[in-house]
């Protein structure tokens, strides 16, 4: 990693270095129920499916909420029906929403607040699956060339997560999304350029139930990729390209995932996998597995 100095920090953002925040470190992009005010068990809608157990319109709390904001049958989910709730990961974003843009306050005993708040808990978790990745970035040797700009985007995306609620709501996070994205994919051909031979290109590919089992995928480009229920057991996925991959039910078995890049716990939740599975040290071996 590039040892210079920073860009100084725009008016109004952390004191602290870019380097130094709990987005570069992503301390602070883990979700914490405990300091969340059960803000996607109400925000978001769900509809009856293999995944939800039930019908759930947005704003309404689901029936397995607690009074105390915690889950019901937290250790249950999966086998009353709400699979997709293990899949599901705020990036932090909940106990941001609760305990910094609203201080504290929660939608039960403020319900005039209820809207404002899950608007602006939408935005939030968009903000901070894009720290997520740029944190990533940083921490990639192989960036250095853009280490600076991936500094720069990561501190102006963590000043726009300390906007109040009417900012956030307001706040156009595709385009911040796609402020950020060019820098992403420097990322990952950086990355990607260092795995020796030839390097499959299967971005946003239709790979539905693929037989890819002992698959050689080092380096591969899967950014978008449509990898539902596809047979994975034994690939070699290292230094694969898989933001935005789509791992629902698919079959990673003793594949390698170590040091694959943009890989996020929520397709890891999606997946299936066993103790044989390899994954990157940043993130944890789904419960369910």
């Amino acid at each position: 990693m590039s040892r210079e100095r920073p860009a100084p920090s725009p008016a109004g953002s952390p004191a602290h270095s870019p380097a130094d925040s709990p987005a570069a470190d992503r301390s602070e992009l883990r979700a914490d129920c405990a300091r969340c005010f059960g803000l996607c068990c109400v925000a978001l809608p769900f509809a009856a499916s293999a995944d939800f157990a039930i019908d759930k319109a947005a704003g309404q709390p689901c029936v397995n909420l607690r009074a105390d904001f915690h889950c019901g049958i937290h250790a249950h989910l999966r086998e009353r029906g709400f699979s997709g709730c293990t899949a599901f990961d705020c990036f932090g974003a909940g106990q941001k929403i609760s305990q910094t843009t609203f201080a504290g306050r929660d939608w039960r005993r403020s319900p005039d607040l209820a809207r404002r708040m899950f608007d602006a808990f939408a935005v939030m978790r968009q903000l901070h699956e894009l720290l997520w990745y740029l944190a990533e970035a940083l921490s990639l040797p192989a960036a250095g060339p853009v280490h600076d700009d991936l500094r720069r985007a990561l501190a102006d995306t963590e000043r726009l997560t300390h906007g109040d609620a009417d900012e956030l709501a307001a706040l156009d996070a595709a385009a911040v999304r796609d402020g950020v994205n060019p820098l992403l994919m420097r990322t990952s051909e950086l990355v990607r350029a260092g795995v020796p031979g030839r390097k499959r290109n299967h971005r946003g590919a239709d790979l539905i139930g693929a037989r890819l089992r002992g698959a050689d995928l080092r380096g591969a480009n899967l950014r978008g990729a449509y990898l539902i229920a596809a047979d994975l057991t034994g690939a070699d996925l290292r230094a694969a390209d898989l933001i935005g991959a789509d791992l629902r039910d698919a079959d990673l078995r003793g594949a390698d995932l170590t040091g694959s890049i943009f890989l996020t716990q929520p397709q890891l939740n999606a997946a299936k996998g066993d103790a044989t599975t390899r994954v990157p040290p940043a993130l944890t071996r789904p419960a369910h597995w």
